[in-house]
C-alpha cells in the first residue's frame, strides 16, 4: 500500500473541489462521480470526504462515514435506474487493484456480469 496523505490524494482533491468531477450524488459525509474510465455504461465511485485509506481503515475510523458511503452507494443506484442490478465493488491494496489509496465503493451497472467478470 502507498502512503498517501490528503494534501496529495487525488480523491481529497476532488471532494475540495481542486479537481473537476462528474458529481451525481453528495451528502454530508461522502460524494459520487463519474468514474473518468467506465468499466461499464454505469460506473460511479462513491468516496467519503474523510481520507482513510481503505475501506477497512474507513470502518475502524468511522462507522457512520462508513455507513453513509454505502447508503450513498445505493441511492446513486436508485438515481440511476440501476438498483434491482448493479454491484458494488471495493478494492484493498494494490495486489487487488486499488490505485487511490482514499477509502471508496465503485458502483457497476449497466452491462451483464458474470461471476468475476463482465461480459
Amino acid at each position: 500500500m502507498t502512503s498517501q496523505t490528503p494534501s496529495d490524494c487525488l480523491f481529497c482533491k476532488i471532494v475540495a473541489g481542486e479537481i473537476p468531477s462528474d458529481r451525481v450524488a453528495e451528502s454530508e459525509r461522502s460524494i459520487a462521480f463519474r468514474d473518468i474510465s467506465p468499466a461499464a455504461p454505469v460506473h460511479v465511485l462513491v468516496v467519503p470526504r474523510r481520507h482513510e485509506p481503505t475501506v477497512g481503515a474507513l470502518a475502524a475510523a468511522s462507522g457512520d462515514d462508513l455507513t453513509d458511503v454505502f447508503l450513498l452507494a445505493a441511492r446513486v443506484a436508485e438515481q440511476e435506474g440501476v438498483s434491482d442490478a448493479h454491484r458494488m465493488i471495493v478494492n484493498t491494496g494494490s495486489g487487488a487493484g486499488q490505485t487511490v489509496f482514499h477509502a471508496h465503493v465503485h458502483v457497476l451497472a449497466g452491462a451483464a456480469f458474470t461471476e468475476g467478470r463482465m461480459v
